[in-house]
């Protein structure tokens, strides 16, 4: 209690708006560090340093203050520096793609274009698929992080270009069973296993695994995907645990052109207004012809 206090009086002594400023940088990293490890590993690892540093703090201050455990307070600095020590050592993936993140920043209008590129390049390779009935799930990862589904696939770090995807998604490629996952301009994992929706059909036609995994993305996170229909060649879209089916090149490029906002990294976004999704900007022509109704409908 009395470090809480000390550290207020101290802190009175400041201008008001340099402290401001500070909580508000400080408050912003630790946003991005929790965003940037949401859903992966180093998340629950993140949350068990946290855990200790704060229980450690705030319980052994109490007990040594009451009953004077010195030697014990000097233990603990040493388990801290050792708690530290591994913390990094067990951080050094998440630490590295961070470092790489960074040093492959770019200005705001640069990264647009570059997702805009990446649009394109996805669009050329599912009408592709698409032209020969070559099955096909793309996931777009938005601001919610998929690292739990990363880790069941095949983990890549490759620029999205139509020949990589029309490579992965060629039958008989050991890669071409289940999704791949689009992070900004990257194919970061593919063979990814996705949950399953609940068996159903939309317009009297049976879903398919490829149809049900991406209702079952997109119920759990803001993930946006594409399928290729391995039967019909038809191209499907899925957001929010919905389902268009049909969807032409043209409603492809307008969708995606409204999904290129979200996929902007989030030290990025930090600069940009939010953005409202594809389907609540703007809806498909084809819903106006009698679409609303299956698009409603979901396994």
């Amino acid at each position: 209690m009395e470090i809480l206090i000390d550290y207020l009086s101290r802190v009175a002594g400041y201008d008001w708006w340099v402290v401001v400023i500070e909580l508000l940088l400080i408050g912003l990293v630790v946003y991005w560090a929790v965003d940037f490890l949401e859903g992966t590993r180093g998340e629950r690892l993140f949350r068990g340093v946290i855990f200790i540093l704060i229980a450690g703090v705030i319980i052994l201050n109490l007990v040594v203050e009451k009953f004077g455990f010195v030697r014990l307070q000097y233990l603990y600095k040493g388990f801290l520096i050792a708690v530290l020590i591994i913390a990094v050592a067990a951080f050094q993936p998440e630490i590295r793609r961070a470092l790489i993140r960074i040093g492959r920043a770019r200005f705001l209008t640069s990264s647009s274009q570059q997702l805009a590129k990446t649009a394109e390049e996805i669009i050329s390779a599912v009408t592709s698929l698409s032209t020969v009935r070559f099955g096909a799930i793309i996931v777009i990862e938005k601001r919610v992080a998929l690292g739990e589904f990363v880790e069941t696939g095949v983990q890549l770090d490759a620029r999205v270009t139509s020949e990589l995807l029309r490579t992965i998604f060629q039958p008989g490629t050991s890669l071409h069973d289940m999704a791949i996952i689009v992070r900004g301009d990257r194919v970061i994992a593919a063979r990814v296993q996705l949950p399953l929706a609940e068996l159903g059909s939309i317009d009297g036609v049976e879903l398919g695994s490829r149809h049900r995994a991406a209702i079952g993305i997109t119920t759990g996170s803001d993930a946006s995907v594409i399928v290729v229909s391995e039967e019909t060649g038809i191209i499907s879209i899925a957001e929010e645990g919905h389902l268009t089916r049909n969807v032409t090149e043209s409603q492809l490029r307008t969708y995606l052109s409204d999904t290129i906002d979200e996929m902007v990294p989030i030290v990025e976004r930090f600069w940009r207004f939010p953005k409202k999704t594809a389907f609540e900007s703007r809806k498909f022509e084809d819903k106006k012809s009698g679409d609303d109704e299956s698009h409603e409908s979901q396994a």
